[in-house]
């Protein structure tokens, strides 16, 4: 752990249960008024902050959220949930946790749920994107129709050799074991609704959103991020915005690169934040 950093994980209330959150924030009890809040890709968990959490928490209370059905967050009752359902649960647990002002800061279906929470709070102070699913009708129907087979569970062990696969295809075949195995146990750990969240963003069009977003915006990416290509999309339809471009990645930049994904998000948060 970083010096002076406490970590800690609890629970708080949202509609569909309890949101479980992972916390880090400097033991000196200073804090700035403003949190910086995590939101991860689908079908992963705040696992993929764990590195990152005490970089961050040197500076800021840093809070990470399970999205509901993922994680140790409680799932909906059903799938068909939307992304400003989801969003407004884990609102309800932020708010729950004391959460005053925040910077939101989001990847993939994460993104997504950033962008609505900014829509829904006049506590956002800016907002922070990696990889937006800003998709054509065709891409979109493409994704709902093609992303999120059945996971084949079986007793030979069927479920490790597909999970093991498709992340080799998603994120390399160089990616480190470490990484892998998180993965894996986390989308094995919920074989019967790993897709609820991908089709709740597949089926989400941010440019609505997007075009009307206030706050100030970072676009966060790594070079070869599967989204990354609609960075200049994103950046022109909104007003206040940045893009910065990790080189040489195809994504998950708090695993992969934990310290320079915590400079960028510091350096963004402390010029627009209280």
């Amino acid at each position: 752990m970083t010096s002076g950093v406490k970590t800690w994980r609890d629970y708080h209330q949202g509609p569909w249960g309890q949101v479980h959150i992972r916390h880090a924030a400097p033991t000196d009890g200073i804090l700035s008024e403003t949190a910086l809040v995590l939101f991860h890709e689908s079908p992963l968990s705040s696992r993929v902050w764990e590195r990152m959490l005490p970089i961050s928490g040197q500076y800021r209370h840093v809070l990470a959220p399970d999205t509901p059905g993922y994680g140790l967050s409680d799932p909906p009752e059903a799938a068909g949930r939307e992304i400003p359902e989801y969003a407004a649960a884990i609102l309800a647990a932020l708010l729950e946790a004391g959460v005053e002002e925040m910077v939101v800061v989001g990847v993939h279906t994460g993104a997504s749920i950033a962008i609505e929470i900014a829509q829904q709070s006049d506590r956002v102070r800016g907002v922070v994107l990696c990889g937006v699913a800003l998709l054509t009708p065709e891409e979109r129907a493409e994704y709902l129709a093609n992303w999120t087979p059945p996971i084949p569970v079986t007793s030979d062990g069927d479920q490790f050799d597909w999970a093991l696969k498709r992340y080799h295809r998603i994120w390399g075949e160089d990616t480190p074991a470490w990484m892998l195995n998180l993965a894996i146990g986390d989308v094995l750990s919920i074989t019967d609704r790993y897709h609820w969240g991908y089709q709740a963003a597949f089926r989400y069009d941010p440019e609505p959103a997007l075009r009307v977003l206030k706050q100030p915006t970072l676009l966060l990416d790594a070079e070869f991020d599967l989204l990354a290509a609609n960075d200049p999309l994103v950046q022109a339809m909104v007003s206040n915005c940045r893009t910065t471009i990790i080189p040489g990645l195809r994504g998950q930049l708090p695993m992969r690169v934990p310290e320079i994904t915590a400079r960028e998000l510091e350096e963004f948060t402390r010029a627009h934040a209280n």
